[in-house]
């Protein structure tokens, strides 16, 4: 099962366990189920404190397995072969039932065994989702802190009738003692946080508590987090707002054009990001969102911003680098059926759709990769391009054209998405030629037509253009004194990750220039 590299990292991790574990495993003559046995006994050779036991009589999910402490009849489950992606969360979690502790706040996971129960989490992964591992991994460790707490991670792959059943038609999605609980990436502090009402209030009094920053930089992705080193390095007082570190870049599958790295995956990127800036003295406020800039009264004085909870934190400049999210198609049913079968992730989701026919909305590099990744799972795809072409690279449409269940259709104009009221059944489009009315049955629809900026915060406070994007000057400055733009969010014109770090380098630089200039 495990290779001669991971079976020597594997044994060479299994040495951190504390005390012994126990993997108690149900499981069947299906594939899964050999594939566990056999993955079961590559963890069970690579560490002297771990035993199997098989117990073919548990009132589980069959093939499954139970990582506990022996004696003990709770902890964490596989439900499926956690491969791929989820290897990591597998290590994590024979480390942390083993007593070896998290790499978390000590006050975060004080609050996860502070939280009453029974709590009974199921989460649906699928292998090459890469938000899922976050939400797998965050569970995990709660189930592994506090015995009220139980979590069964799903491979949908093994368990295609039950996500059938239930309709699962995006991933992560996790549900609590049987009711959806939530869908899409979260972390410990998120799922801790909603399970604790009154932390919000508590985070907020204290981030309004905070003394002034000289540099406040709003965003985490690449813009963000470049602006941010660079300001620390200046030896000023730094501070990052952030609702996830690394923005974009977790949804990106793979990464191939950052210079001096020939590839790497976007989920990876974003952690070394995140590593890279906490090595400096930088004040990370992460699961933030900011709703509102208060420019400074007077020159010299202190801008404010306005986060959603309430808090209010204020900073003699700020660097906007917010990033953008995806662009909707903005018709009727599109948000009705959001992870109904609409879906953004063709990487997450896509297993999801096996044999099934789906459409991709786009003509983009974005939307022929995501139509090409598809292809390989899908019955059918069908590509829609609002143009009278595609606009994707060449070599993307040659490799489209050589797939033999791919259809493109340009000059349609999607209309509206329909359903049963739980699923997605297919859409309408209008030819935009002589405006005719099509339906199309699929029960997927990937959206891939871009990105709008998130600047709902700044409108009206600094210069946008008619996209919503910031202006900025060649130095990053915007129409606001003291306020700089770096990134996905701005007028620059090629929105790539190696533009982004290079606009918060700029940026972080140009307000470190007005600080020494208006003190």
């Amino acid at each position: 099962m495990l290779d001669a590299a991971l079976k020597a990292q594997l044994s060479a991790y299994l040495q951190n366990l504390r005390t012994p574990i126990e993997l108690v495993a149900t499981l069947d003559d299906s594939k899964a189920g050999r594939q566990t046995r056999e993955l079961l006994e590559d963890v069970r050779s690579a560490g002297d404190k771990v035993t199997v036991r098989e117990d073919p009589d548990a009132d589980v999910r069959t093939p499954s397995f139970l990582i506990t402490t022996p004696g003990q009849d709770s902890g964490v489950r596989f439900a499926g072969v956690p491969l791929g992606h989820e290897f990591t969360s597998l290590v994590l979690a024979l480390l942390h039932v083993g007593g070896h502790p998290p790499r978390h706040d000590a006050a975060l996971l004080d609050a996860v065994r502070a939280l009453p129960g029974p709590l009974h989490f199921e989460t649906y992964f699928s292998l090459t989702c890469q938000n899922c591992p976050d939400v797998v991994q965050a569970l995990n460790t709660m189930a592994a802190l506090n015995p009220q707490i139980t979590h069964t991670a799903i491979e949908g792959g093994a368990y295609a009738a039950e996500v059938a059943e239930r309709e699962v038609m995006s991933v992560p999605a996790v549900y609590l003692n049987g009711e959806l609980f939530g869908q899409g990436r979260m972390e410990l502090a998120d799922i801790v946080a909603r399970l604790d009402s009154g932390s919000a209030e508590r985070d907020a009094a204290q981030l309004t508590e905070k003394e002034p920053f000289d540099v406040l930089v709003i965003g985490g992705g690449p813009a963000g987090s470049t602006a941010a080193m660079y300001a620390a390095r200046k030896g000023i007082r730094t501070g990052l707002v952030a609702d996830r570190i690394g923005g974009q870049v977790l949804d990106t599958a793979g990464i191939e054009n950052f210079p001096s790295v020939p590839h790497t995956e976007g989920t990876r990127f974003a952690a070394a990001l995140e590593r890279h800036v906490r090595e400096y003295d930088v004040d990370v406020m992460p699961r933030q969102k900011a709703a509102k800039l208060h420019p400074a009264v007077d020159a010299g004085g202190l801008i404010e911003v306005e986060l959603e909870t309430g808090a209010v934190l204020r900073s003699r400049t700020v660097v906007v680098a917010s990033g953008a999210r995806w662009r909707t198609m903005d018709v009727p049913g599109e948000q009705e059926y959001r992870n109904k079968g609409v879906t953004f992730c063709p990487h997450c989701d896509g297993p999801l759709f096996k044999g099934k026919p789906v459409a991709v909305i786009g003509g983009g590099n974005s939307g022929i990769e995501a139509a090409i990744d598809l292809a390989g799972l899908a019955s059918h795809v069908t590509v829609l391009e609002f143009a009278d072409g595609l606009r994707a690279d060449e070599v993307l449409q040659r490799k489209l054209k050589s797939l033999p269940n791919v259809d493109v259709i340009t000059e349609a104009l999607t209309t509206e998405v329909t359903g049963d009221g739980r699923k997605v059944t297919g859409l309408s489009y209008r030819n935009r030629v002589d405006d005719s009315v099509h339906t199309l049955p699929v029960q997927g629809i990937f959206v891939q037509i871009g990105l709008l900026p998130n600047n709902d915060w700044v409108s009206g406070v600094v210069e946008t253009n008619n996209r919503g994007e910031i202006v900025i000057d060649a130095a990053g400055a915007t129409s606001v004194p003291g306020v700089f733009g770096a990134g996905d969010c701005t007028t620059t014109p090629y929105k790539q990750i190696v533009a982004a770090a290079g606009d918060g380098a700029k940026a972080a630089l140009s307000a470190f220039d007005h600080l020494i200039r208006t003190v």
